[in-house]
């Protein structure tokens, strides 16, 4: 009896921890189902990977997990193993695997031990240029560290962390950084540019940054072209394009050398329970972008980015628009934001339009915009149906809540910095096209923010406004009010705006505009009307009376106080 014991401690821990671990899964799945019965628009549930009962190890291949033996070939041996039988799920025990890139093949998992770290090595040998989609146009880049085109039933699961070792591939810019950061950077190598405040990892990469389009080279056309600066087409660290039912859950993904993960044209992708990590400073470090694609489901996670932290795209310009595949039917539900350029964010690259989107239960702490909403003349697309509530954030740099057509390329920080400011007051129209972007339809209900810069910022062009958004039930302090600039059919009710200096509330070139149950501290002046376009302006507030509002003389007409 005193031999069984032990064994049968062990099977009933066993059989404990099984159960815990299908009341988990159970509660999960019930949560979800609460979650797409209560969606305010139409949506089938998301779809995971099926990945058959099958496991090998990547040790069976000749892996090593030593930090220093590159396990390239050992991953690329199990999935073409897994591959030939159907599929199934390769193992990373505990250890530091590295490795060059990584491909899923059809019915695949690559499932990390909590005590796995994936480091990816720099050698930019093992990568080479591949036709790809990045910031929403046809292009190329260095092969992803971690990537399926083209396949269905993929996943990528644990508790383990996938390390990309971003810092070789990235530049750096002298202002994100202290002195002594970067005079260790400069010191160990590299070139600067030729004003001395950006540090490149090469001397190709400066040729390829020299005439880009952001982080496309504007005379690079053919393959070759892309090749003779391949140390500038940093690779995305997780990529998945073309493919349906995507799996990502429970690991750690961090230090991409560029987006660090990036799903393109894919169907029922789900996404729970991962977090993701890159400096503040890495440029262009976004957290997550989906790209056109279709049933998303983004839950409890948490993200710490250099850009954009959970960002919604459907291509650039007139790539975009060819391509014609929406965003639609995406959830995100109860997840965090740290640094990054936005909590969540639509655009810029929204040229195929993007469509029925919740995002529900999230907190932003330390984003520099909440809420933000981006594009500019010439992309086209239609950003609608938008359903957004219950979120908190704190600590916001510029606007908790921002619609803007005006998008420069820059974070709103650095356009905050380089001082460029609004529209003029009665800026001119330009004809209505193909390329002339939309926002429209968009709730937002019980939002809470403390300390941004300015609370939101409505940015419409006057020939395409801003239009149909409802903000409801939300408070937010912030240095300076609210904007409502070049909008149509806009309703605030039950806000609280509190800035620390100027109205709580300036509006211009506004039409159908609904302010009721406004708070906002007294102040000489609560409200300010600009602009000769506004129409039908109604505002019933207890703390803004015709006293207190700063009305031109072309909008009197068009504002009615009760």
């Amino acid at each position: 009896m005193k031999r069984l014991l032990p064994s049968l401690i062990v099977t009933f821990a066993a059989i404990l921890a099984l159960a815990a671990i299908f009341h988990l899964f159970s509660h999960q799945r019930q949560q979800e189902k609460a979650l797409f019965d209560s969606l305010p628009f139409e949506m089938e549930k998301v779809e995971r990977p099926d990945i058959p009962n099958r496991s090998v190890s990547v040790e069976e291949f000749g892996g090593v997990g030593d930090g220093i033996t590159l396990n390239t070939e050992a991953f690329a041996k199990a999935f073409a193993h897994l591959a030939q039988r159907g599929g199934g799920r390769v193992e990373v025990p505990a250890g530091v695997w590295f490795t060059g890139p990584i491909v899923l093949e059809n019915h695949t998992e690559l499932h990390l031990d909590e005590d796995a770290i994936v480091v990816f090595s720099a050698d930019r040998d093992l990568y080479p240029v591949v036709a790809t989609i990045f910031e929403g146009r046809d292009t190329y880049r260095c092969q992803p560290l971690l990537s399926a085109f083209g396949k269905h039933d993929v996943a990528v699961t644990g508790k383990g962390i996938i390390d990309g070792n971003g810092a070789p591939w990235r530049a750096v810019k002298k202002s994100k950084i202290a002195p002594s950061e970067w005079n260790k950077i400069v010191k160990s190598g590299g070139v600067l540019s030729n004003d001395g405040n950006t540090w490149y990892p090469t001397e190709n990469f400066k040729k390829g940054a020299g005439d880009a389009d952001q982080n496309i080279a504007r005379w690079a056309v053919t393959k070759e072209d892309f090749e003779s600066i391949r140390d500038f087409l940093r690779p995305v660290m997780v990529n998945f394009k073309d493919c349906e039912r995507v799996l990502l859950e429970g690991p750690v993904f961090q230090n991409s050398p560029c987006w660090n993960i990036h799903t393109a044209i894919c169907t029922d992708l789900t996404v729970n329970d991962i977090a993701i990590r890159c400096p503040w400073y890495a440029q262009n470090g976004d957290g997550i972008d989906i790209e056109s694609c279709k049933n998303v489901l983004l839950t409890n996670s948490w993200i710490d980015a250099g850009d954009d932290a959970i960002c919604i795209k459907s291509g650039k310009d007139a790539d975009g628009r060819k391509r014609g595949i929406p965003s639609e039917n995406v959830v995100v539900y109860n997840c965090t934001c740290y640094h990054g350029h936005g909590g969540f964010v639509v655009g810029s690259e929204m040229s195929g339009g993007v469509k029925n989107v919740y995002v529900g239960n999230c907190r932003f702490s330390g984003t520099d915009v909440g809420l933000r909403f981006k594009s500019t003349r010439g992309r086209g697309g239609v950003v609608e149906n938008i359903f957004i509530e219950n979120i908190v954030m704190n600590d916001i740099a510029t606007e908790a809540l921002l619609f803007d057509l005006f998008y420069g390329g820059k974070s709103a920080l650095e356009a905050l910095a380089d001082g460029d400011g609004n529209p003029t007051t009665d800026m001119p129209f330009k004809p209505v096209d193909e390329t002339t972007p939309q926002f429209r339809n968009i709730v937002v209900d019980n939002v809470v923010c403390r300390s941004a810069r300015r609370a939101m910022l409505f940015n419409g062009l006057p020939e395409m406004n801003v239009e149909n958004v409802v903000v409801t039930n939300t408070t937010i302090e912030s240095e300076v009010g609210a904007e409502i600039n070049e909008s149509t059919n806009v309703v605030l009710k039950n806000v609280a705006i509190t800035p620390r200096k100027g109205a709580a509330l300036k509006i211009n070139n506004a039409k159908n505009v609904v302010v009721t149950e406004f708070v906002c501290p007294e102040s000489e002046v609560a409200m300010q009307v600009t602009g000769s376009r506004n129409e039908a302006i109604i505002v019933e507030s207890e703390r803004i009376t015709s006293a207190n509002a700063l009305i031109s003389p072309t909008a009197t007409d068009a504002v009615c106080i009760k």
